[in-house]
């Protein structure tokens, strides 16, 4: 079960106990901030693409979208995401819990700039019921990000 290899992955880092699980669906960006009662830009959704022939996890704030053309000028290819089975193969978590934590050999993990509005966000942890809190310095560190990127475009305000 992918939660259970998130909650060993996350035991490393002693935040184990803090995984919240849910009693309803938080497969959404919107059915994750009901269940948490926050605001939905706060849900750090896992995106994943193909770049290179490789798996990439690109981590938004809840809402933002990809910009086409920033995602080219960084990755030099156009932004092709994942299908649901492909992100379960490739990723190792299913749509709905996917989170940069305890990922399969060869993801490379990407944190957007959008995420930096915020003192904490809540990622996934592997189900499509669960979640944590986490200070942006807690995810840099949990993740294993390589950098951060701006491949987004931010809400008109």
């Amino acid at each position: 079960m992918s939660i259970a290899k998130v909650r060993a992955y996350l035991s490393q880092f002693q935040m184990d106990q803090r995984i919240q699980e849910f009693e309803v669906s938080s497969a959404t960006v919107e059915l994750a901030a009901e269940a948490l009662g926050c605001e939905p830009a706060r849900i750090a959704k896992s995106l994943a693409f193909m770049v290179a022939d490789q798996p990439v996890l690109i981590v938004t704030a809840g809402d933002v979208r990809i910009n086409n053309a920033k995602f080219r000028t960084f990755f030099h290819t156009k932004a092709k995401m994942l299908s649901p089975e492909a992100v379960q193969r490739l990723v190792g978590h299913p749509v709905g819990g996917v989170c940069p934590f305890a990922l399969k050999p060869g993801v490379t993990v990407y944190l957007d700039r959008s995420l930096q509005r915020f003192e904490t966000v809540f990622p996934a942890c592997g189900s499509c019921n669960s979640a944590i809190e986490l200070t942006i310095p807690e995810l840099k560190q949990c993740s294993g990000f390589k950098g951060w990127v701006d491949v987004c475009k931010l809400p008109q305000a």
